[in-house]
């Protein structure tokens, strides 16, 4: 063997093949080179947390991390429903790549910690983490989300706020299921959803008895959909006496003894592969009432409007890492004699991806920075609120919807190379899709939009009190704007993703027009208000600047 591999080296000929034009590794980079997203960053009051999040982004980037993504990803988790001596334990076993990638999260204050910070711009730093970190993965952002969005749901009933919310907002990620008050750290998860109804819950049938203590109920029934089964407390839904109720269950009683949790499958699901989805039956299940009895949607909706904005930061970081990654190998891979980077039609298809991006980042941070303002009360008026509660559902439907669109695009700029698993590509691809149907698929949201519009007249003035903002600046948008006035008038559910749509992409403009350079807020309203657009990426007419769009997005890329 020695004496051939001597051979081989005398004689190259004997080897198969040279790799030639072929993009090195993309790692290590940096996944906050992104000016976009720093400068929503310091514009939505979160300017002291550049640091941090300059030193994530290159954490996320690292060779280490990205193989933690990919790990965590090829070695799913695993149920274990039985203890070698038969005992039901019901628990969910994970690669230490996902242990790797969660204790970052948590420690990096991904999960609950804004809900404990005061400083003004905690909840857009922590959107901005999510974009930077969301660079390894998506499936683990799943159970950050969640105990996120569980702490201002659980505020409603103060005695369980006071006990557990310290945990919930910790930055120390401890795994395993014990007694939660005996852990550095708690996360959440949430079971809403059914088999016979999905997304409409009143049609639940899981009951809820009360016992003889005050506020302590049994629950009895199955949950469809419900995500992260290893998390240590839950908001659930389930029919009390007194209607539809919000609950919260904890894995394991106080008392140090497994409360019923059974989980009766995992999902086997298209993308999303490193997080665990679950099927679990409750029987006798001990929960504590969470607000009214009869009000649990209304109770729980908060935690659904964290979440759908979580589903609009996570398909923007797609977009964002699949622009990334299709930049990277454009740049060093070459065919008919140039560089594709050089070549004029993919240099139209990666200025339009980078609009588009841009476009989703841009208005990612402006829901951040409305949340932020709103739960910390710096919003007297309300209207900041009334701005989260319509554009953060009209971001959910649009953000999400393009994204499968945008990330097929992105892999096709690799060729074949992207359609082969160790690219990642397929991966990202799979995990776009998803983004759109959880908390709500394209239709929930679209109706909710309309929902919101009719039953909460502040919030039609507060979209408009914001595209009133760019008015003047582009005839496109104003007349986009005066469309969208229009449609208004004449609003029906089946018309309902036509005027979302038209919604989003004037918010959208509206943002890129005070904020972008006009290289990218001209191209926006050519293209997504003024007609001059084809049907698929890489249509931008002639007179968009290509040069200047590429440059903003992909820094360095000459």
């Amino acid at each position: 063997m020695a004496s051939t591999l001597a051979q081989e080296q005398q004689h190259p000929g004997y080897a198969t093949h040279d790799v030639t034009n072929q993009p090195p590794p993309l790692t290590p980079y940096d996944a906050s080179e992104d000016t976009a997203l720093l400068e929503g960053l310091r514009r939505e009051g979160a300017a002291w947390a550049e640091e941090d999040i300059r030193r994530l982004g290159r954490r996320a980037g690292s060779a280490e991390a990205q193989e933690w993504g990919e790990q965590a990803n090829r070695h799913e988790p695993e149920l274990r429903t039985h203890d070698r001596y038969g005992h039901r334990v019901d628990e969910v076993e994970f690669h230490p790549s996902w242990h790797h990638l969660m204790r970052v999260a948590v420690a990096e204050g991904l999960a609950g910690a804004p809900w404990a910070d005061e400083r003004l711009g905690a909840h857009v730093a922590r959107t901005a983490g999510g974009m930077v970190w969301g660079h390894t993965e998506a499936g683990h952002g799943c159970p950050t989300s969640m105990t996120y969005a569980a702490v201002p749901v659980l505020r409603r009933q103060p005695e369980l706020a006071k006990v557990y919310e310290p945990l919930l907002t910790s930055r120390e990620y401890d795994p395993g299921l014990r007694v939660p008050t005996e852990k550095r750290g708690l996360l959440a998860g949430m079971g809403m959803t059914e088999k016979q109804g999905g997304s409409d819950v009143r049609t639940n049938t899981t009951t809820a008895t009360p016992t003889a203590e005050p506020g302590v109920y049994t629950l009895r029934g199955h949950k469809w959909f419900t995500s992260a089964p290893m998390c240590d407390v839950f908001l659930v839904l389930a029919q009390a006496p007194g209607g539809l109720s919000c609950f919260f269950v904890p894995r394991v009683l106080p008392d140090g003894s497994r409360n019923t949790f059974r989980i009766q499958r995992l999902k086997d699901k298209l993308g999303n592969r490193s997080n665990a989805s679950s099927e679990p039956e409750f029987d006798g299940t001990v929960a504590w009432l969470v607000g009214s009895e009869g009000r649990g949607v209304k109770t729980i909706i908060e935690m659904v409007n964290c979440t759908r904005l979580d589903c609009v930061m996570s398909s923007a970081t797609l977009m964002r890492k699949t622009l990334v990654e299709a930049g990277h190998h454009v740049r060093h891979r070459s065919a008919f004699g140039a560089r594709l980077i050089d070549q004029p039609l993919m240099r139209n298809v990666l200025a339009d991806l980078a609009l588009e991006s841009e476009a989703a980042t841009t208005l990612t941070l402006r829901l951040a920075g409305a949340a932020d303002r709103a739960v910390r009360g710096d919003d007297e008026q309300g209207t900041e609120a009334a701005f989260r509660r319509i554009a953060t559902a009209v971001g959910k439907y649009w953000v999400t919807k393009r994204g499968p669109a945008f990330t097929a695009e992105a892999l096709e700029c690799l060729g074949g190379n992207g359609y082969v698993e160790d690219s990642g590509m397929p991966r990202h691809y799979r995990e776009a899709p998803l983004l759109s149907i959880w908390e709500g698929s394209g239709n929930v949201n679209a109706l909710d939009v309309l929902r919101a519009l009719s039953r909460e007249p502040g919030t039609t003035q507060a979209l408009f009190d914001e595209l009133a903002l760019a008015q003047g600046a582009d005839a496109r948008l104003d007349s986009a704007v005066s469309r969208l006035e229009q449609g208004l008038a004449t609003a029906s559910p089946a018309g309902a993703r036509r005027l979302v749509e038209l919604m989003a992409l004037t918010l959208q403009a509206s943002l890129l027009v005070r904020y972008a350079p006009p290289a990218i807020a001209d191209a926006f309203c050519a293209t997504r208000l003024g007609g001059d657009w084809g049907h698929a990426f890489g249509t931008l007419p002639d007179a968009a600047d290509i040069d200047a769009i590429l440059s903003r997005a992909l820094p360095g890329e000459d």
